[in-house]
Order: C-alpha cells, then sequence, then structure tokens
C-alpha cells in the first residue's frame, strides 16, 4: 500500500504527521465538546467519553490505517504502547506536577477493569490472530462496559465528577437567553464547533495516513521493526494529547478530569481501536513479544492503579498519586522502554 521513499522524506512525514494528529484531536475535541455542552451532555461524559474519544482519535485512525496495510504489529504496537504511555507516562508526570485524589470507585473499579480488559486481550492473541471473532467481542465488551463505568461512576461520585470542566464566564440569565442576539450567537457557535469537529475528523485521517507511511518506510529503511515503531514513537506521538490535557488538567488541580481521561482512553485503546482495526482487518503474524511483554505490562500497570489508589487506612474514603508514585511510574516507563528497544534491536 505504501511506496518506497527518502529516509529524509520518513522523518518529514512522521514529523508533520505528529504535528498535525496534535492540531487537529485538539480541534477534534475542542468541536466534540462544545457540541455536547451545547446538546446538553453531562461534564462528566464530556469528559470520561467525548474527551475520552476524541483524545483517542489518533490511535484510532492509526491503527485502523495500519491494519489496511497490514501492518498488524504497527497497529497492535500502537493501541497496546499508548496504554502503557498513558499509565505510566502521563499519570505519572501529572502525579510529579501534583498529588492527584483518587476516588475509591476509580480505584477499586477502574483499574482492575482495564486489568481485565488486558488480560482478555492477552487472551485472545494467544494463538497469534486478532479474528473478526475476537474483535466483535472487543467492541461488544466496550458498547457494555463504558457505560457501565459511567453510570457505576456518576452513582458513587457525580458531583465530583460534574466539576471536572469547569463552567467559564457567568451563567446566562433568563433576560439573555431570551435575547433573539444570544440565541443566534449560540446557533453560530454550535455551527463553528460543528465545523472544528469535521474538520479535525477530516485531518485527523489524513495525517494518519501519513504518519503510517512515513513509520512504515522509517522502519524499513533503517532496518528496526514496525512493532517497536508502533510502540515508541507513534504510541507516544497518538498520545500527546492525552498528555497535552493531563498536563494543563493538573496544573488546575482537576484530578477528576485527568483520570477520567486516561481510564477513558485505555478503554477505547484496548476495546474500540483494536476491535475496529481487526474488525476491518483480522490482525496476523504479529509478534509473539506483544502477548509475552507487552500485555502483562499493561495488566501490571493498569493494576497499579488500584495498589497506588486506594487509600489502605480508610478505603471508603479518597486515596492519591503522590510524587513518589509518580516518579515510580516513570521509571517502570524507562526501563519498559529500554527493553522493548533491546527485544526489537536483538531479534
Amino acid at each position: 500500500m505504501y511506496t518506497d521513499i527518502p529516509l529524509w522524506a520518513s522523518i518529514l512525514f512522521m514529523a508533520a504527521g505528529l504535528v498535525a494528529l496534535a492540531w487537529s484531536s485538539d480541534t477534534f475535541v475542542d468541536g466534540a465538546s462544545s457540541v455536547a455542552k451545547a446538546l446538553g451532555i453531562s461534564p462528566f461524559v464530556i469528559g470520561m467519553v467525548i474527551i475520552g474519544f476524541g483524545t483517542s482519535a489518533p490511535e484510532l485512525c492509526v491503527s485502523v490505517m495500519s491494519g489496511l496495510s497490514s501492518h498488524s504489529n504497527l497497529s497492535l504496537g500502537n493501541a497496546y504502547g499508548s496504554c502503557v504511555f498513558n499509565i505510566a507516562a502521563i499519570l505519572g508526570i501529572a502525579s510529579l506536577i501534583r498529588p492527584l485524589a483518587v476516588k475509591p470507585a476509580t480505584a477499586f473499579v477502574a483499574g482492575p477493569a482495564l486489568a481485565a480488559i488486558s488480560a482478555g486481550a492477552l487472551f485472545a492473541l494467544r494463538d497469534g490472530v486478532c479474528s473478526r471473532g475476537d474483535a466483535l467481542v472487543m467492541l461488544a465488551a466496550f458498547a457494555l462496559l463504558l457505560p457501565l463505568y459511567c453510570w457505576f461512576d456518576q452513582k458513587t461520585g457525580g458531583e465530583a465528577s460534574a466539576e471536572a470542566v469547569p463552567a467559564k464566564g457567568r451563567a446566562p440569565t433568563a433576560r439573555m437567553v431570551a435575547d433573539p442576539r444570544y440565541r443566534r450567537i449560540g446557533r453560530l457557535r454550535l455551527v463553528v464547533a460543528w465545523v472544528k469537529l469535521a474538520v479535525g475528523l477530516v485531518v485527523l485521517i489524513g495525517s494518519s495516513h501519513i504518519l503510517v507511511w512515513g513509520a512504515v518506510d522509517f522502519a524499513r529503511t533503517v532496518g528496526v521493526s514496525d512493532l517497536m515503531i508502533g510502540l515508541t514513537i507513534i504510541a507516544a506521538g497518538t498520545s500527546l494529547p492525552e498528555l497535552a490535557s493531563a498536563i494543563a488538567s493538573a496544573r488546575r488541580g482537576e484530578h477528576e478530569f485527568v483520570l477520567g481521561n486516561i481510564v477513558g482512553s485505555n478503554f477505547f485503546n484496548m476495546l474500540a481501536v483494536v476491535g475496529l482495526a481487526a474488525g476491518i482487518s483480522p490482525a496476523a503474524d504479529f509478534s509473539r513479544y506483544i502477548v509475552l511483554r507487552d500485555l502483562p505490562v499493561a495488566i501490571g500497570l493498569s493494576l497499579a492503579i488500584t495498589v497506588f489508589g486506594v487509600n489502605w487506612r480508610r478505603p471508603r474514603e479518597p486515596g492519591s498519586f503522590n510524587r513518589f508514585e509518580g516518579a515510580a511510574w516513570i521509571l517502570v516507563f524507562l526501563a519498559y522502554t529500554a527493553l522493548v528497544i533491546y527485544h526489537e534491536t536483538h531479534v
């Protein structure tokens, strides 16, 4: 599907693709959030689902494009590498910036749920194939688990999640709402939001195509595997929206927004991204290290959300991710990256 290009063009394609991904995903998220607010969708759903989907859109586009071009290692490596990056690097950095408060629902439910999803993926991929049947199971699990988790989280802490996206400016008065000019401005903003949504999606798809083309040709030229590129450069690059969002939210003290975005993003990556990519083009002949190394690391990091996040003295009260735990996550990520490089260059 991808023709050979010079090495300099591969690097240019990857750099331009990552920059375009970052811009388009931000535009897509901004448009989606504005549309959701205009349609009366709750702030929690915006943070967990709308923003979670928006920041996972780069992974989705890259994995689907990789699957269509029969590069299973790049497709799966991008999805699972992003999950590892989300927890180990992004939560680690956010915890270093400011310790994060963790609700019991997040610690006791989100961590084990993500670990169970990772274990399910490991079981599905143990035979070296991610078939359309496996993909349908993943998509069905996604359709069931994400709404169920949203409902449970709101039941156990809806007030906290409602603060995830703070309101800007003062609330409109009845007189303002009755003013035709106010309604026209509202309609204009909604049109702008839909335009941002559409433009962001189009650029997302195009930049993903360019990024995958550059990554595949770069790997082919320098003699490294698609999996290594997917787990490192592409995974980190497509996770830039989550990283930027987490840093900004941590600095503002919006703890639930940071955690909701990461948990939601990993739900999308593990189930929707891999499920859609494998549903369009079943993955086969991928590296054994995905099952032996990458998914076990994802399981361990997901369980660490529970181990680090539970208030063990008072389990019903919120816990926290402190700077010590943030530093531990960063060290795990660096060790994992070194292991990936070692394995993929000594095959």
